[in-house]
């Protein structure tokens, strides 16, 4: 510990970096937060399979697998682009599973039920809803909120893999993805049913071609939002405005594309070209700008632990930078299995130890975050030896 910043990184005990290191016993699990997000899993697998069922119910089972397999082109180029972002620092498995499910399960059926309910309501009042009402309002507040509220959980309950506007685009994408594919399948087989063929077609054109990244856009504000709660000291008020801000951004921008699409039947394309794909492209240039400086952050933290005897300058630039990952990877590769995964582990722990001081430095759970700082530097201290070793 320095005494003139009693939150520096601590100093390396083992003198100069060799190729003898001391080894880490073993690297605890976050047993809580994982048993957490496994009953989230079953929860939202419950959710999928009544969803399954109403479709099936709808459209058939042939119906449901044929336009399901069609679902399955716009999801691949979302998780493609998620996986992109995801790079620099992945998220952890369970969590983007649950955050999948959560889009495909709870999402649909809260919208689902909803719809019933007010359907009902409106029933025994004798109102009747305009479809303008349900695609302006209803829908996009509704889903928002149902696809917001999973992003929230993730921010609480994974709040230590938390650790940015990057990580919140992850995770409010993932939803999104979950989301629309389940949606489409709803689209695509009531437009294959009602119309041939042709509708079909259509509505792929629109959902599938078009628009397969708005549920994404939208979404990705409230990750965003979360992202930025995360950065800064763990107030619960600033931590809700800043979900509510997001929430209500997401929303606006839903409804937005909605009306577009609502106005004529070229309204989808109009607001393709003017609205939506101006926005998809503000929200991808702001991640690159947030991961480019998540690698200045990384590289920054990194040498600090330099400083302090955990790493050498060469390493740094080596874990630090996107030049550096690549050429470490293709050097394992040429090394084997072994060399190939311990490279992959020494790469995240770095990662995950770099976001650990920002942590500390933030004030944001700082107790637990120096007991992550230890586990970690000797995790990375592990992992260098099993580089070396093999």
């Amino acid at each position: 510990m320095n005494a003139t910043d009693p939150y520096a990184p601590p100093t390396s005990d083992t003198g100069a970096i060799t190729p003898v290191l001391p080894a880490f016993s073993g690297r605890p699990r976050n047993v809580t937060m994982n048993a957490a997000i496994v009953v989230g899993i079953i929860v939202c697998a419950i959710a999928v399979m009544w969803v399954v069922s109403y479709l099936v119910s709808v459209l058939g089972i042939g119906g449901v697998v044929l336009n399901g397999l069609i679902a399955l082109v716009p999801l691949v180029a979302v998780l493609a682009v998620v996986r992109w972002v995801d790079r620099w620092e992945p998220e952890p498995f369970l969590a983007r599973v649950f955050a999948f499910m959560w889009g495909a399960g709870v999402s649909i059926l809260t919208a689902l039920v909803v719809d019933e309910t007010l359907n009902l309501y409106s029933h025994h009042l004798g109102v009747t809803r305009s479809q303008f009402f349900m695609i302006t309002v209803q829908s996009p507040v509704v889903e928002e909120v149902a696809k917001g509220v999973g992003v929230l959980l993730i921010f609480l309950i994974a709040r230590r893999t938390f650790d940015g506007p990057v990580d919140g685009v992850v995770y409010a994408a993932t939803i999104a993805a979950g989301f629309a594919f389940v949606e489409n399948i709803q689209y695509f087989g009531l437009a294959l049913r009602d119309g041939g063929d042709t509708d079909l077609a259509y509505t792929f054109y629109v959902r599938g071609i078009l628009s397969p990244f708005a549920h994404l856009t939208f979404t990705s504000c409230t990750g965003i939002a979360l992202g930025y709660a995360g950065r800064g000291p763990a107030r619960v008020g600033r931590t809700i405005g800043l979900f509510l801000a997001g929430l209500a951004l997401a929303i606006v921008l839903h409804a937005g594309f909605n009306l577009g699409s609502a106005l004529s039947e070229n309204g989808a394309f109009f607001f393709y070209l003017i609205v939506e794909l101006p926005i998809f492209a503000l929200v991808a240039i702001f991640v690159l700008i947030a991961r480019r400086r998540d690698a200045q952050l990384t590289y920054q933290a990194l040498t600090l632990y330099a400083r302090a005897g955990w790493f050498t300058a060469a390493e740094v630039d080596l874990l630090g930078t996107s030049g550096g990952r690549r050429q470490a990877r293709l050097w394992a590769r040429t090394h084997g299995v072994r060399v190939r995964q311990a490279m992959r582990r020494f790469i995240r722990d770095a990662t995950e130890l770099a976001y650990t001081r920002q942590r500390i430095q933030s004030d944001h759970g700082r107790a637990r975050a120096q007991r992550d700082e230890l586990r970690l530097l000797h995790a990375v201290t592990e992992d260098r030896q099993r580089v070396l070793t093999g």
